[in-house]
C-alpha cells in the first residue's frame, strides 16, 4: 500500500467514525447516568436518517403533505439540525412515557422496555416511509471531491471529519463547564447520592435522554448522503454502537471518540487490503469487515476489561437480587410432569399448524431456560446465546449431510459441539461482569455468525442448508412433536434440578456475594464457566431440534435478533422464577406467530403488548402471578 493510499483510507475511516462516535457518545451518556442499556438507540439513529430525508425531500402521507426544504445548502443543514432536535424530543417521550415509570424495576426489565420501543418505532417507520430503501441526495455545496496526494477524497467526508471533533468539544465544554455537566458527572459516579442531595433526578434523566437521543439523530441525519435509510438500521447500528461504547469505556465520551476512530479506521483498512498472501496463506481482509469491530472489542476487553478509558463499574444489584427470593410453591416440583400430561391431548388431533406451533414453543422454552441458567442463578447476562443454538443446528446439519450420519446420532452430537464452543468462549467471558461480559458474549456470537455466513463451501454461506429432515419414523409432525416434547421436557427438568443441587447453590452464592463465596472456598470462576458450558449445550439441543423441525437452516440462527428474542423470553416471563422462561417463551412465540399472521404491523402490536406486560408485571409474567398468589394466601391467612 502506497503512502497516498494509506492517507486516503485513513480519511475514509475517520469519516465513517464520525457518526458512529455521535451515536456511541449519546448511548454512553444515557448509560452513565441512568444505567439503562438502551436498545432503542439504534432506532433513534434510524429516525434521524429518515427524518432528514423527509425534511429535505418532502413527505407525503395519508394525513398531510410536506414539500420539504429543497436541495440547497441551507435546506440540507436545516434538515440535519431539525431532524436531530426532533429525535431528541422522541427520546424525551420515551423517557417520560415509558422509562420513568419503571426506574425502580430491575435494570434488565428496562432493557426489555427499550426493546419493545424498537419494535414500535420500526413499524411506525414502515407505516410512514414504507419498506423501500430511501437514497438521499449528496450534500449541496459539498458534492465534489478534493485531491489529496493524487487521491480524490469526497468533500463531505472531510466535513464529517471536522464535525466530529467539534461535537466532542461541545460535549466536553457542557460536561466540564456547566452545572448540568457537573450533575451528569456526579450521577455517573454515584446516582443515589445525587438524589440524596436534592437534585431533581427526573429532570436530569430527561435532559440526558434528550442530549443522547439528539446525538443519535444527528449521527443518522449526517449519514444521509452516505447511506440509504432502511428498516434494518436499528439492530445493525445498535450492535456497532454498543461495541464502540464498551471499547471506549462505559460512560466515557472521550473513550467513545477514540474507540470510534479505532474501529472506523480498522474497518476502512480491511476493505482496502482485500485479499493478501501472508506466510503462504491467502487472507481475505475484506471479509473481516463483517466482524472486525467485534474482534477489536474482544481483544480490548481481554487486555483492558473496562475499555480504553473506562473505570471499574459501581457495584450494582445482581440480576437475582431484584426482589427477595421467594420459596418455591409445593406444586412446582411436579411442574414438568404436569405440563407434559396437560399437553398430551393436543397431539391427538390432526391440526398440523398447532403441532408445529407447540413444537416451536417447546424448543424455545428449552432455549429460554438454558439462558435463564446464566441470567438468574449465575448473574451473567448474555447478548449472544443464539451462537450455541445456531452452532448446534449447523453441527446437526453437517453431520447429517456431510458425514452421512444417522439423524439420531447427529441430534445427540450437536449439543456436545455447542457445549464445546461454550466452554471455549466461556473461559474468556466469565472473567468479566455486567455489560462488559454481555458484550463479549455478543462479540463471540458475531464471530460465529461471520464464519457461518461467509464459509460458502462448508456451511452454504448466506444460502444456508436445506434437506435437514429427521428419520423416516419421525417424518410426521405428530411424531416429531412427541420427540421435541420429550427431549425439551427432559432438558428443562434437568436444568431445574441442577439449580437446586450444590452446584446451583454455589452459583447463587457467587451471584449474591462473590467475596463471601470465595472466602468459603467456592471457585466462582470455575462454577460460572461450567454453567456457561451447560447452558450452551442445552441451548444447542434446542437448536438441533429446531433444525430437524424446519428441514433447513440459515445464518440467522446465530444472529443478534435471535439472541434478543431469547432475552425477551426470559425477561418477559421473569428472571426470579423457574417457570418464568417457559411462560415467556410460550407467550412470546405464540404472540409473534399470531400477530404476524394478522397484520403487517405486528411488531408494533407485539411491542405494545410487551410494554403493557412490563408496566403491569415488572417482575415478569410468572413473577407477577407468583407475588399475587402469595398476597392472596396472606389475605386468606389474615
Amino acid at each position: 500500500m502506497t503512502f497516498a493510499s494509506f492517507i486516503a483510507q485513513l480519511l475514509n475511516g475517520l469519516a465513517g467514525a464520525s457518526s458512529l462516535f455521535m451515536v456511541a457518545a449519546g448511548l454512553s451518556l444515557i448509560f452513565g447516568v441512568t444505567r439503562i442499556v438502551n436498545f432503542a438507540h439504534g432506532s433513534l439513529y434510524m429516525l434521524g436518517l429518515y427524518g432528514a430525508y423527509a425534511l429535505l425531500e418532502g413527505l407525503t402521507t395519508r394525513l398531510f403533505v410536506f414539500a420539504g426544504f429543497g436541495r440547497t445548502p441551507l435546506g440540507f443543514w436545516a434538515a440535519v439540525v431539525i431532524a436531530a432536535l426532533l429525535v431528541g424530543l422522541v427520546g424525551v417521550l420515551i423517557e417520560v412515557l415509558v422509562l420513568r415509570r419503571i426506574y425502580r424495576a430491575p435494570e434488565l426489565f428496562q432493557l426489555l422496555a427499550t426493546f419493545a420501543v424498537v419494535l414500535v418505532i420500526k413499524d411506525v417507520a414502515l407505516a410512514v416511509w414504507g419498506a423501500e430503501d430511501l437514497v438521499g441526495p449528496r450534500a449541496p455545496g459539498l458534492s465534489g471531491t478534493v485531491s489529496i496526494l493524487d487521491r480524490r477524497v469526497p468533500q463531505y467526508d472531510l466535513a464529517l471529519i471536522v464535525i466530529a471533533p467539534l461535537v466532542l468539544l461541545a460535549l466536553w465544554l457542557a460536561l466540564t463547564r456547566t452545572r448540568w455537566g457537573a450533575l451528569v458527572r456526579a450521577a455517573t459516579q454515584d446516582r443515589e447520592m445525587v438524589g440524596a442531595l436534592g437534585v431533581n433526578e427526573s429532570w436530569l434523566f430527561t435532559g440526558v435522554f434528550f442530549i443522547g437521543a439528539m446525538l443519535a439523530g444527528l449521527g443518522g441525519a449526517l449519514q444521509l448522503p452516505r447511506e440509504p435509510a432502511h428498516l434494518g438500521l436499528d439492530l445493525s447500528l445498535i450492535a456497532d454502537a454498543f461495541v464502540v461504547t464498551v471499547v471506549g469505556g462505559l460512560g466515557s465520551v472521550p473513550g467513545a471518540f477514540l474507540a470510534a476512530i479505532l474501529i472506523g479506521v480498522v474497518k476502512a483498512f480491511c476493505v482496502a487490503l482485500g485479499t493478501q498472501s501472508i506466510a503462504g496463506f491467502e487472507i481475505s481482509f475484506s471479509r473481516l469487515t463483517l466482524v472486525v469491530e467485534f474482534l477489536v472489542m474482544a481483544a480490548v476487553l481481554v487486555v483492558r476489561p473496562y475499555g480504553l478509558l473506562g473505570r471499574p463499574p459501581v457495584l450494582q444489584r445482581a440480576v437475582g437480587e431484584a426482589a427477595p427470593p421467594l420459596s418455591p410453591l409445593p406444586w412446582q416440583a411436579w411442574a414438568p410432569a404436569l405440563v407434559l400430561l396437560a399437553l398430551v391431548p393436543l397431539a391427538m388431533g390432526e391440526d398440523r399448524y398447532l403441532l408445529v406451533l407447540l413444537t416451536d414453543i417447546f424448543i424455545f422454552a428449552l432455549f429460554a431456560v438454558s439462558l435463564h441458567v446464566l441470567m438468574g442463578p449465575s448473574g451473567m447476562v448474555s447478548f449472544g446465546h443464539a451462537a450455541y443454538f445456531g452452532i448446534a443446528a449447523y453441527a446437526a446439519a453437517l453431520l447429517l449431510k456431510r458425514a452421512a450420519l444417522p439423524m439420531e446420532i447427529a441430534l445427540l452430537a450437536a449439543p456436545v459441539a455447542a457445549g464445546g464452543f461454550a466452554l471455549l468462549f466461556g473461559w474468556f467471558c466469565v472473567r468479566l461482569s455486567g455489560v462488559y461480559l454481555a458484550m463479549l458474549t455478543l462479540a463471540f456470537a458475531q464471530i460465529a455468525w461471520s464464519v457461518i455466513f461467509q464459509w460458502d463451501e462448508f456451511t452454504g454461506g448466506s444460502n444456508g442448508m436445506i434437506g435437514v429432515w429427521p428419520s423416516a419414523w419421525l417424518a410426521s409432525k405428530a411424531a416429531y412433536y412427541w420427540l421435541a416434547l420429550a427431549l425439551c421436557g427432559i432438558g428443562i427438568a434437568f436444568l431445574w434440578r441442577t439449580l437446586f443441587s450444590p452446584f446451583g447453590y454455589a452459583l447463587r452464592a457467587g451471584r449474591d456475594s462473590p467475596l463471601r463465596a470465595e472466602a468459603i472456598g467456592i471457585d466462582l470462576r470455575r462454577q460460572q464457566w461450567f454453567a456457561f458450558a451447560l447452558a450452551g449445550a442445552l441451548g444447542g439441543l434446542a437448536g438441533a431440534l429446531f433444525a430437524f423441525s424446519k428441514g433447513s437452516i440459515s445464518p440467522e440462527l446465530t444472529s443478534i435478533a435471535l439472541s434478543t428474542d431469547g432475552l425477551v423470553m426470559v425477561l418477559l416471563g421473569g428472571v426470579e422464577t423457574l417457570t418464568g422462561p417457559v411462560a415467556g417463551a410460550a407467550v412470546f412465540t405464540w404472540l409473534k406467530d399470531e400477530l404476524a399472521r394478522r397484520t403487517e404491523f405486528w411488531r408494533a402490536l407485539l411491542g405494545l403488548v410487551i410494554l403493557a406486560l412490563v408496566l403491569l408485571f415488572p417482575q415478569g409474567i410468572a413473577g407477577g402471578l407468583r407475588l399475587l398468589w402469595h398476597r392472596l394466601r396472606r389475605q386468606e391467612a389474615a
